[in-house]
């Protein structure tokens, strides 16, 4: 999306780890909410967002990437946005099961170092050769370091966080779909059909 509309995405979930990871006090904040599979306060996050679409590399529009999750995030932004004279113009929901999604989810494996990211079934390291995944057998292609699963990325965790999107972020759906700028993916099945899909939505 970002190569064909040539503007940023804004992941606050990168943001916040970022955070996280030069212990910041809003980061030690940030990383207690995130280990139980909780939402990260909205006054955390308002303050990065407010800050990052002020750079140069905004100026044409920015894509937010799980952000709003709330009615009130989304109010929020609807009028942090209306400041410039500016609003949201597309929302994109990708939609799946939530059994499938807690087998992506799970089986998820990183690279902490580059970001790179690996999957016990769809995408493994050359290292696991077939074998139950564990510490000493899941390593980065590239380095041959250690890879690790985040903390979030656990069933316990997965299920707190679906019982707040259900609750919490549908809603945010139905407050924008009024505006005609909801935009529904099948995000259950191949990466070269979810992108025909966004490519539609997109270019409404």
């Amino acid at each position: 999306i970002e190569e064909a509309l040539d503007i940023p995405q804004l992941s606050t979930g990168d943001m916040l780890r970022a955070a996280v990871a030069a212990k910041t006090e809003i980061g030690m904040k940030a990383k207690e909410l995130m280990s139980a599979g909780k939402l990260v306060g909205d006054d955390i996050v308002i303050g990065i967002i407010k800050d990052r679409i002020q750079e140069p590399d905004c100026a044409k529009g920015f894509i937010l990437d799980g952000f709003p999750r709330t009615l009130m995030q989304a109010k929020a932004i609807d009028k942090l946005l209306a400041e410039g004279g500016e609003k949201v113009n597309s929302i994109i929901s990708l939609d799946i099961p939530d059994s499938v999604l807690e087998e992506r989810i799970c089986g998820r494996w990183i690279h902490k170092k580059s970001g790179r990211s690996y999957h016990v079934k769809f995408a493994p390291p050359k290292s696991l050769g077939g074998a139950a995944p564990t510490k000493d057998n899941m390593k980065d292609d590239v380095t041959g370091e250690p890879l690790m699963q985040r903390p979030d990325d656990t069933a316990t965790a997965l299920v707190q966080r679906l019982t707040s999107y259900h609750a919490e972020t549908v809603p945010v759906l139905q407050h924008y779909k009024p505006g005609g700028i909801v935009s529904h993916v099948n995000a259950n099945q191949s990466m070269d059909g979810v992108w025909s899909e966004v490519s539609v939505a997109i270019k409404k």
